[in-house]
């Protein structure tokens, strides 16, 4: 399985309602998500299926990205992406159904700690906002580091 690990798109320090969970993307952060998911289509890696948290930010960037996966617009949310959850388990039960070209949108420090789950390593690399991380996985093995896409430069750079 192709695994494209994001981290939402930069958001407002506060929410109107000043509940976290309702902090959106800026008007800046929208435009670096839509490069980000342009590049990624231009680098042949558009996902197929994407899962988001529940929460404004990482689900507005997911939204973003959506016309860009090549299987359809819509995203999934799963509470297994918000903060502290369980999203380790998600992606391998993800993996042992089949999924291909999976997009998962989250947060920090919880996407660092899937990928270096994941790789059975240590992820050194800053999870940047907007930033996106592809893994492959195969069976129960650990996973190998495709290529890491930095927002800032728009690099994508292969591993």
């Amino acid at each position: 399985m192709k695994l494209y690990v994001m981290r939402h798109g930069p958001a407002e320090d506060f929410a109107t309602t000043g509940r976290d969970f309702d902090r959106a993307l800026t008007p800046s952060g929208k435009e670096r998500v839509l490069h980000v998911a342009q590049s990624l289509v231009k680098a042949g890696e558009a996902p197929r299926v994407i899962v988001s948290s529940p929460l404004v930010r990482a689900r507005q960037t997911a939204e973003l990205v959506a016309p860009f996966a090549s299987d359809s617009n819509a995203v999934l949310i799963h509470e297994a992406l918000a903060p502290g959850g369980a999203c380790a388990a998600l992606v391998r039960s993800q993996a042992k159904g089949g999924a291909r070209r999976l997009m998962v949108v989250g947060h920090e420090p919880d996407l660092s700690e899937l990928i270096a789950d994941l790789l059975e390593s240590v992820f050194r690399q800053d999870m940047q906002k907007a930033m996106v991380v592809g893994l492959r996985l195969e069976g129960e093995g650990p996973a190998e580091l495709r290529f890491v896409l930095e927002p800032k430069g728009l690099a994508l750079t292969r591993a």
